[in-house]
């Protein structure tokens, strides 16, 4: 390699590259256009492109944009300095030369620093562009941003390169970037120059990448390459491109029933078998919003009326998702293990498409969606949107304008259960509180793992419990969680805690167990939800229920099985304190040590409170461990890109130890989010208010009579408490205070061809019931006969009647 070149050498050979391109490429006017949009519809293009990325609307002197724009100048400014071509790299740090090309872990790093040297070029065009970062129209910049272009497209992204590494280094990261380059800095860039980059564009994205929805061309790979594809004709001035690419995102629009893509339930995969709303959801829905905002009034115009699907995304798939800002972890997939972006900082740029897919919906759903982005940004008290370092400044602008509009009420969380059956999700809210549920089935994978990311999600799919409060505990899986919890103890999870190697199970979520109940039934307000549960490499087998109700979470384990010589647990919760938390820990009224490390063993206990997070009630007591600990990790555990530096959290975890090989072993708690001491204590005094009418291998089932509610996962038929199923279904059944009742039924498996369920309770008649009920017989009891319900994907099947 050779040495680096000096600043001054570096200066003077940007000059005379710019000379033996054709004369100067000044910029007179930093964004002037070299032909009127009205004469030049790839000018008007460039215009609205360069809108996008720059943002509008803002004033470059007020916070938080002028912070910003001062941050955006200082890495520029870094960026120019530390700038030094040389064979194989452009900067020191990011040496993209592969001795030895082919697609392993070493090629995968080095052409992740060829796209991120783009990206480099990328900020520094910006800071060229913006107002107010300092470097504003500096010549100095552009020079240096036009050799960097000239030397990456000579040492490394050109025409006659075979690509090596990542895929998406050269398909989507390296040509996203250069693109936006090559935009925001189009008049000083000289045709030849721009020829060869587009050329370097159509080598490693032919118009072939797109032929085919398959492959790493789905979903928000789709999208990505389209908006490849989009520029590349913007650029290059080809009509074709941009055609190509608005027609090329029309396989994204229809609802999948497998693959990548979205569901009819609301559930969005990506990498076949991985729930990825939160990450790659995320950069679907932006990217969409992207060039839906960019062809919008031109020749190009996306028109296809299946987009319309994607709009109704907006509250069916991702809203969901969003709790006060941040958007949950059950569905970001492998992101978690990234230390510089938490749910909360991956939540907001979702806040901020969601604004930009508005200007392409109708005027009412632009309305809506502009109030609901108003209440998640005002009420994320953990990590204000306006104050997120790693958002963009024209995503800033949006939701900033929404904040701003005074007109706009903001609304509020709804409350309601949805269930995913596709992805084997689930969110429940109520007022004060969420949850969310991740499971794991022959269609969705226990966790992904990937480019040395994630590497200890194992346990993840295993029944893991999330929860919030409305005003508290919001950073609790956001303040360095994932690298200092015990991978072991997720809350909710059942899990055999023989050691697991790194990144077990394989990369890309191949890990599917061999189980088919997974799911269950709701109301839209409550739910009864089920796991068959099988261990990620492991002899583990239970059944898991989970009765998600109005201040409460009813959770039920039996057939705890393993035979791997290693000790069984079930974690009712592990309550990330913080770096210097000592919340007070109570047992059946008896205060426990604030100190760490304490440990103990609770023979007996009938309820469990944490001060400020909420209370855990054992029906009929239990003998539960808990242990306050202080625990260190680093991000570098979880991700090999990951920071080294030792963090330290401290954690209060409750958990049932089921021994060593346990055979059928069983637990029972209720979780009750943010309850008070006094409520958690009053709730596990009254004997009487939910009554487990099983909890087997066979069947598990509950009973609230103050709310009129039955609910039983049959995982086989039998007869629990009034309701008789003749094959495994779900069922909750809930009477009202109007006479009425709803029977909700599913098949969770997907494979039943007829069922027949019996409710033996008097009723008069049936007043409604869906198309796969062939017979319904009122009475002493009421009778149902289901068809086939195969097809019905898992979802609820719901039946009205009168009671007698």
């Amino acid at each position: 390699m050779t040495s680096a070149w000096s600043r001054r050498t570096f200066l003077a050979t940007s000059a005379v590259l710019t000379a033996a391109s054709g004369g100067a490429l000044m910029l007179a006017t930093p964004g002037a256009a070299s032909a009127s949009p009205e004469d030049d519809p790839y000018a008007a293009l460039r215009t609205t492109w360069s809108a996008l990325l720059l943002g509008e609307g803002f004033s470059p002197t007020a916070e938080p944009f002028k912070s910003r724009l001062a941050d955006l100048g200082a890495k520029a400014s870094q960026w120019l300095e530390a700038m030094a071509p040389a064979e194989g790299s452009l900067w020191p740090d990011a040496v993209f030369a592969d001795p030895d090309p082919d697609t392993d872990a070493e090629s995968y790093v080095l052409s992740g620093r060829m796209a991120d040297s783009f990206v480099r070029l990328n900020t520094m065009a910006q800071a060229y562009r913006q107002q107010g970062t300092g470097l504003t129209g500096n010549t100095g910049l552009r020079d240096a941003v036009l050799t960097g272009l000239e030397h990456l497209n000579t040492q490394v992204y050109n025409d006659g390169q075979t690509r090596y590494g990542n895929w998406y280094s050269w398909q989507i990261g390296a040509p996203q970037a250069l693109l936006d380059v090559c935009v925001l800095m189009y008049d000083s860039i000289v045709p030849e120059r721009l020829a060869r980059y587009c050329a370097a564009v159509d080598h490693f994205v032919p118009d072939s990448a797109v032929a085919s929805y398959t492959g790493t061309s789905t979903g928000a790979n789709r999208v990505d390459l389209c908006r490849v594809l989009a520029l590349r004709g913007v650029v290059g001035k080809s009509a074709a491109k941009i055609a190509l690419a608005r027609d090329a995102l029309s396989p994204v629009f229809p609802l999948v029933t497998k693959g990548d893509g979205l569901y009819a339930d609301g559930s969005f995969i990506q990498h076949t078998t991985v729930p990825y709303t939160g990450s790659y959801g995320s950069v679907m829905l932006g990217g969409l919003g992207l060039l839906f905002a960019l062809l919008k009034g031109t020749t190009w115009e996306v028109t296809d009326p299946k987009r319309q699907v994607v709009f109704d995304a907006v509250e069916n798939a991702w809203a969901p998702f969003l709790y006060n800002g941040l958007v949950m972890d059950s569905v970001a997939g492998r992101a978690i293990s990234r230390g510089e972006v938490d749910d909360h900082r991956r939540g907001h740029p979702v806040l901020a498409s969601i604004v930009l897919l508005g200007r392409g919906a109708s005027a009412a759903e632009n309305a809506r969606w502009r109030a609901l982005v108003k209440g998640w940004a005002q009420r994320d008290y953990y990590s204000p949107p306006l104050n997120n370092p790693s958002l963009g400044l024209t995503a800033l602008a949006r939701i900033k304008s929404v904040l701003d509009d005074t007109a706009l009420a903001p609304i509020a969380e709804p409350a309601g259960h949805r269930l995913f059956p596709d992805m084997a999700r689930a969110t429940h809210r109520r007022p004060g509180w969420a949850a969310s549920l991740s499971m794991a089935d022959r269609r969705t994978t226990y966790y992904e793992t990937g480019n040395g990311e994630n590497l200890r999600g194992w346990h993840t799919g295993n029944g893991m419990l999330y929860w919030w409060g409305d005003t508290f505990a919001n950073g609790q899986y956001s303040d360095a969680f994932w690298p200092t919890v015990d991978p072991y103890r997720l809350p909710g999870t059942t899990v055999s805690r023989k050691v697991l190697a790194d990144g077990a199970g394989g990369d890309w979520g191949v890990a599917l167990p061999d189980v088919n109940w997974v799911g269950g039934v709701t109301d839209t307000k409550r739910a009864a939800v089920g796991q068959y549960l099988k261990g990620l490499s492991s002899t583990l087998m239970a059944k898991k229920s989970w009765f998600f109700l109005d201040d409460t979470v009813v959770c039920l384990g039996a057939g705890i099985h393993g035979r791997d010589g290693a000790a069984v647990e079930t974690t009712v919760d592990n309550r990330n304190l913080g770096p210097t938390g000592n919340a007070p820990f109570t047992v059946d009224g008896s205060a426990k040590p604030v100190t760490a490390p304490w440990s103990a063993t609770l023979s007996g206990a009938s309820w469990a409170h944490l001060a400020g997070h909420g209370g855990y009630v054992f029906p009929g007591g239990a003998t539960v461990k808990a242990l306050r600990e202080n625990r260190t990790g680093r991000w570098r555990d979880i991700n090999r890109a990951g920071s080294t530096d030792p963090v330290s959290r401290k954690y209060l975890t409750l958990w049932f130890d089921h021994g060593t090989d346990p055979s059928d072993a069983t637990y029972a708690y209720q979780l009750l989010p943010g309850a008070s001491e006094q409520r958690t204590a009053a709730r596990a005094a009254d004997s009487g208010w939910l009554r487990v009418l099983a909890n087997t291998d066979e069947q598990q089932g509950v009973a609230v009579p103050s709310l009129g509610l039955t609910a039983v996962n049959f995982w086989f038929g039998a007869s629990v408490g009034p309701l008789v199923a003749d094959a495994p279904c779900s069922v909750m059944v809930t009477e009202h205070a109007d006479g009425t009742a709803t029977v909700c039924v599913s098949d969770p498996m997907r494979m039943r061809t007829s069922l027949t369920l019996t409710w033996n309770r008097a009723v008069a008649s049936v007043v409604s019931k869906p198309g796969t009920v062939t017979s319904a017989t009122a009475g002493a009891s009421l009778r149902l006969v289901f068809g086939d319900l195969s097809g019905a994907r898992g979802a609820t099947q719901t039946v009205k009647v009168r009671l007698a």
